[in-house]
């Protein structure tokens, strides 16, 4: 077993030795910088990336990032509920359904298909809590925004207009008005008020008396494009709202792009947080959703639903699942012993 011909042999470490030793002795080269280099490229501990900025500034970017107007909806409600434990007063009474062992209660809004009507009451409502809970500082104004300058109807606008906050009821009609005329979903609600959050964010600007329904006007014309297939044209709007004009809708869908850096752009993360955070904001004003017994056909159905996903589910495991090799089919390596001459 000795011979250096045969197939079998290997060098021993000896001879490995042997061959490490003829190596030249590393020598370092000196260190070159960036700056001396023919392409001084960034380096990338230098870069920025989205995820490494505060998150508590980008709600409508990130999904881990509280909403604006959830933290500004709690205000209020912990004023209320300190009022009510210090004045002795009774909430009133309960309006909300409880499930039994012979009744089960359930609402028919879900992620993927929000309920218009109470998703349009929670967006106004999420609104109302903006309006009523900025911030005094005056911030920088954009022009386009101003229903002084960019008037809605031939109605004169007050002189004081920007001083008294719209009631939550005004802001829901403004808001239906629009979404039954232009037949929109309740999808399209929800990204409004993620474009409308992210206008506050990027413009650093703040919704007011003076502004808010032509940021509300920009945001629904946004979103309407964004997610309906079938997007209402911006002189579609201009039937819904009868004073205004073709340019002032192209104009005020420009400057609000701009605004928002052309980012619109809403993960289904992003969507189901503020989708969720509606809900929460909802529950703690006693706007909850309607509530009715399940029925037979609903179970069903939701039967037929879940056993569907079960069996996706069951065959995305079932090929995630690594299998072990059969013995049957396990081919062994034998070794002959080779005889030398």
């Amino acid at each position: 077993m000795g011979n250096t011909t045969s197939c079998c042999v290997s060098s021993s470490p000896k001879h490995r030795r042997n061959n490490h030793s003829r190596l030249e002795p590393y020598r370092p080269e000196a260190e070159v910088s960036r700056e001396d280099t023919a392409c001084n490229l960034q380096h990338i501990s230098d870069r920025d990336y989205i995820d490494d900025l505060p998150m508590e500034y980008n709600p409508s970017d990130h999904p881990r990032a509280s909403t604006i107007f959830l933290s500004k909806s709690q205000t209020d409600v912990r004023e209320k509920r300190k009022s009510l434990y210090i004045n002795h007063q009774n909430p009133g009474p309960m309006r909300r359904k409880y499930s039994s062992c012979s009744t089960i209660f359930l609402d028919d809004s879900t992620v993927s298909q929000p309920n218009l009507k109470y998703t349009i009451k929670c967006v106004s409502l999420a609104i109302f809590y903006h309006i009523k809970n900025r911030e005094l500082e005056s911030k920088m104004v954009q022009d386009i925004f101003d229903e002084k300058l960019h008037p809605l109807s031939k109605t004169e606008v007050p002189q004081d207009y920007e001083k008294h906050n719209p009631e939550q009821k005004q802001i829901y009609r403004f808001v239906r008005t629009l979404f039954s005329a232009a037949q929109l979903t309740a999808e399209c609600a929800i990204v409004t008020l993620v474009y409308l959050e992210r206008l506050l964010t990027y413009a650093e600007i703040d919704i007011s008396p003076a502004n808010w329904k032509r940021i509300v006007l920009g945001a629904i014309l946004l979103a309407s494009k964004v997610w309906d297939d079938q997007a209402v044209w911006n002189v579609d709007y201009c039937q819904i709202l009868k004073d205004i004009t073709v340019e002032d809708m192209n104009e005020l869908e420009r400057q609000f792009l701009e605004l928002l850096q052309f980012n619109i752009n809403v993960p289904s993360s992003v969507y189901a947080k503020y989708y969720f955070d509606l809900r929460s904001m909802a529950e703690a004003n006693n706007l909850s959703f309607p509530l009715e017994p399940l029925s037979r056909d609903k179970a069903q159905k939701l039967e037929a639903i879940a056993r569907l996903c079960d069996d996706i589910y069951k065959d995305i495991r079932k090929n995630a699942k690594k299998r072990s090799v059969s013995a049957d089919n396990l081919t062994v390596v034998r070794w002959a012993p080779a005889i030398l001459s």
